[in-house]
């Protein structure tokens, strides 16, 4: 067993101080690096040996065989007739789910709703939703909820209240019973059987201390985005299944995340100080020696954004947060607290979806100047074969469909993920030049969101 290790505030805790230097450092450092590459004699010999070693873990990566998922919590039928023994069937533990709701009038009642059709003991969990300070009719109808279900717990966020979602998370977790706390987004679409099945996920290990829900878009015969959403959420599946089965780090994705309460004790709450509170948990979670696991089947379903400006803007703050990671806890990471397998994983993790994208601008610029091809174009292509392979395979996964269909799909898909390219550039650009001052930015949802993919199926 894992010794979990509490950090100290004043060194776990990093907060955004220093994040602008340390990513000018990088930017200078990465564009003067390619610069350097071009300039010198053994630049595509050193890409090349670079391409080569990613090339090994990118082999690890397509071979690795995930765990299979152990068999829901059984016994609940009995347990509603009062028959249920204490032998008979699994322990329930008690669970608190939390939403932070900010103007959500569309979408909160149907929440509500299906969080308290799930087939697990009523009184074996809670719910909890913030109203952070909506201007629309979020908190009329939540207190209306709230005298229909007694296991509701409305709190109400003033306009002075700080700290965006992770505030609003933060300001409710001490005051629930949950041996596990859940987490979802206002839109989420919730399988009855959910909750059975993700409580044997952390039967694994004691060291398990979150299991992540596999996400899917709700909406996704829409129009040409969603539609390519769903293949992105299949790829990111895909990856997570197997990173952990490489023995590396699981993540958090905010919607459909639970997590054990003597895990998030240990990381003291979600951070306020970051963009994207799911990914900042995940690296205080591993770094803290606690495993998280993934949840393949059932998935909870979102509302993908529909416009190219939603999906601008929501992936700029996906960027953001996600390379804020490294910039706090970088010198962690770099300390081996993780273990060598999670240190690795999230080095070629930070160089196929940060490095490159960042790089790519100048290399074109100076392969351009020089007529010569872009030097990093091996590794590029690597990471491109891997996306597209783990399309692929992740679409097979959870869907019935033909083989042609998944492979048109994974195409499609390869080029709407080409967008990941000027948003990691720009965002990486833009936090090394201009401070920024942060608040709770969400992406609008609407309701009501039709399914084009319905034959999920378990592996």
């Amino acid at each position: 067993m894992i010794e979990i290790e509490n950090f100290e505030d004043d060194e776990f805790c990093p907060g955004y101080a220093g994040r602008r230097q340390k990513a000018a450092i990088t930017l200078i450092a990465l564009w003067g690096g390619t610069l350097a590459l071009h300039l010198s004699r053994w630049g595509n010999a050193v890409v090349l040996f670079s391409t080569a070693l990613m090339g090994v873990h990118v082999l690890r990566v397509l071979f690795a065989r995930p765990r299979q998922t152990p068999p829901p919590l059984s016994g609940y039928e009995t347990y509603k007739t009062g028959t249920l023994r204490q032998t008979d069937a699994d322990p329930w533990p008690y669970i608190s789910l939390l939403v932070a709701a900010k103007n959500e009038e569309a979408v909160i009642e149907s929440l509500v709703n299906s969080l308290f059709r799930l087939d697990y003991p009523r009184d074996r969990y809670d719910l909890w939703i913030i109203n952070d300070n909506s201007s629309d009719s979020t908190g009329t109808v939540l207190d209306r909820l709230a005298q229909q279900y007694q296991q509701l717990h409305v709190v109400h966020r003033g306009a002075e209240a700080k700290g965006g979602k992770s505030g609003a998370l933060n300001l409710v977790w001490p005051q629930t019973d949950g041996d596990l706390v859940a987490v979802f987004d206002a839109d989420a679409q919730v399988p009855v059987d959910l909750m059975r099945r993700t409580v044997p996920m952390f039967s694994y290990a004691q060291t398990v201390g979150a299991v992540q829900v596999r996400k899917a878009i709700a909406n996704s015969s829409t129009n040409f985005l969603t539609r390519c959403q769903q293949v992105e959420m299949a790829l990111d599946s895909y990856f997570q299944q197997q990173r952990i089965a490489l023995g590396g780090i699981g993540e958090l994705r905010g919607n459909g995340q639970f997590v054990r309460r003597s895990a998030l004790v240990t990381c003291g709450g979600w951070n306020e100080e970051t963009i994207t509170d799911d990914l900042d948990l995940t690296v205080r979670l591993h770094l803290s020696g606690w495993e998280i696991d993934f949840l393949a089947f059932p998935s909870v379903k979102e509302e993908g954004v529909t416009r190219p400006s939603a999906l601008w803007h929501q992936r700029n703050r996906w960027a953001e947060g996600g390379y804020q990671r490294y910039l706090d806890y970088w010198r962690l990471i770099g300390q081996n607290r993780m273990g060598l397998e999670k240190t690795l994983d999230m080095l070629a993790f930070w160089v196929m979806q940060y490095m490159l994208p960042v790089v790519t601008p100048a290399d074109l610029l100076v392969a351009t100047l020089r007529h010569r091809s872009p030097i990093f174009a091996p590794l590029t292509a690597l990471a491109v074969m891997l996306s597209m392979i783990g399309m692929f395979v992740g679409l097979r996964r959870i869907q019935k469909a033909s083989v042609l269909m998944t492979l048109i799909r994974s195409l499609r898909g390869t080029v709407y993920m080409l967008h990941w390219l000027p948003v990691i550039a720009s965002t990486t650009i833009r936090i090394s030049v201009r401070p920024k001052r942060l608040k709770w930015v969400k992406t609008v949802h609407q309701g009501d969101p039709h399914d084009e993919f319905p034959l999920d199926v378990s592996a």
